[in-house]
């Protein structure tokens, strides 16, 4: 690391922080306080002693609509539409006023709203899914009908062909393409998916991909695969679920043989050191799984994650003025 990225450390730059507490994507009801629970375990407090000025823009209003019948397989396609368009409003809002947003959910169908807002003010961004799961079934090839499973099939632009109009879902239209998507951490990938990946060729590192090469060389892979100028913004959407159960158990579909703290902190600190990391959610926080020790241990090893990527550093810091 050089002086100069050395020398930002502690800068006190403006963070805008959303919460979008929604649960209407999976079948486990408790995702829905994962921003409150974040937050109540200290998230934003940590954040401003590694010089974050935080501007807290509360939750996304999500209003139950409780005639959701499914459609097809989907379940809540009219919730999961109406919260993706606020969702969308909300990060959108936040990235022009305070440039940098931290989303705080909710499952992982959150995605599709922070992922259109970001669009909306920097398309050229590229997105770093990291997770256990590809999340890009579509109602077709989906056999839970689960949304949180679907969300990089409603954005990316290539899939539009194979994603059936659903009620509700007018306003919501694909903004990126295949080739901004890589993927770290894969352990369970759905035969779906695995065609949808292979088909576009898109850029997909398992973790028998961070086991034979490191995460190290992983992270460098998938910077250069979706980014190669390095110039580009920089969305990361982390779900819990990429870490191992022994790290996160209160989340809905744990999956063994994660990444670990340590290998995630790795991966948030080398974000946070390119200046280009602009938006990150953290998903599927579901403080209703597991005892309270299970609870309070997911919310460490998150919100000690989270503080890696906006200027926590394992080496030490200097404290903004």
């Amino acid at each position: 690391m050089d002086k100069s990225s050395t020398s930002a450390i502690g800068t006190c730059r403006k963070l805008g922080v959303v919460g979008i507490p929604i649960s209407k994507g999976q079948r486990r009801n408790g995702t829905e306080k994962g921003p409150q629970t974040l937050r109540d375990g200290g998230l934003l407090e940590r954040l401003r002693k590694f010089g974050c000025e935080i501007t807290d823009h509360g939750d996304v209003t999500l209003d139950c609509i409780d005639d959701d019948i499914p459609y097809g397989n989907v379940k809540n396609p009219r919730n999961i539409a109406m919260g993706s368009l606020r969702a969308a409003d909300v990060v959108e809002k936040c990235l022009r006023t305070e440039g940098r947003c931290l989303a705080i959910g909710g499952d992982h169908s959150m995605a599709i709203g922070t992922i259109m807002g970001h669009a909306r003010v920097q398309p050229d961004m590229v997105v770093l899914w990291i997770d256990a799961h590809a999340d890009i079934n579509t109602p077709l090839t989906s056999d839970s009908g689960n949304m949180h499973g679907m969300p990089l099939a409603f954005v990316a632009e290539e899939l539009a062909p194979f994603v059936p109009p659903l009620p509700g879902w007018e306003g919501i239209q694909p903004c990126i393409k295949v080739e901004q998507i890589a993927w770290i951490g894969l352990r369970d990938v759905d035969p779906g998916e695995r065609k949808i990946i292979e088909k576009f060729g898109m850029s997909a590192f398992s973790m028998h991909d961070v086991d034979n090469n490191g995460i190290k060389g992983i992270l460098k892979k998938a910077l250069d695969a979706v980014d190669p100028s390095g110039t580009k913004p920089i969305h990361v959407s982390f779900d819990v679920d990429a870490m191992d159960p022994t790290h996160t158990p209160s989340t809905g579909t744990p999956v063994g043989g994660g990444l670990s703290v340590r290998e995630m902190c790795f991966i948030a600190e080398e974000l946070a050191l390119t200046g280009r990391l602009t938006m990150l959610d953290i998903a599927e926080v579901n403080p209703n799984i597991g005892d309270p020790k299970d609870v309070s241990h997911t919310v460490s090893s998150t919100i000690d994650v989270a503080t890696h990527f906006f200027g926590h550093r394992r080496q030490g810091f200097v404290p903004a003025n």
